[in-house]
């Protein structure tokens, strides 16, 4: 028997990479990868819902060049605070 969450994990993670933008994969890629596996079913379904948003719009949130929506600003701060710690860890020689 197939485990509900794990092949929503799966399906999230697949999401997160392939977006229709570069830019959108590589900041909502690697946080997928790294946070997924501990998610409960609650923080799946946020942040699915997250993922049905436009990629546009995910972009300039995670960028701060418009605040995102109340709902989802605590997960978009963590998501980009991780892509900002892998861009200066890339720029110091140790990409993670």
């Amino acid at each position: 028997m197939v485990d509900e969450v794990e092949t929503a994990r799966k399906r999230l993670a697949m999401r997160a990479w392939r977006r229709g933008t570069r830019e959108a994969d590589l900041m909502l890629g690697p946080w997928a990868d790294a946070m997924l596996p501990g998610m409960d079913r609650a923080a799946l379904d946020e942040f699915a819902a997250l993922l049905e948003e436009n990629d546009v719009d995910i972009a300039a949130w995670l960028l701060g060049q418009r605040p995102a929506p109340a709902r989802f600003a605590a997960q978009v701060a963590a998501i980009a605070d991780h892509a900002r710690a892998r861009s200066a860890s890339a720029h110091s020689g140790n990409v993670r």
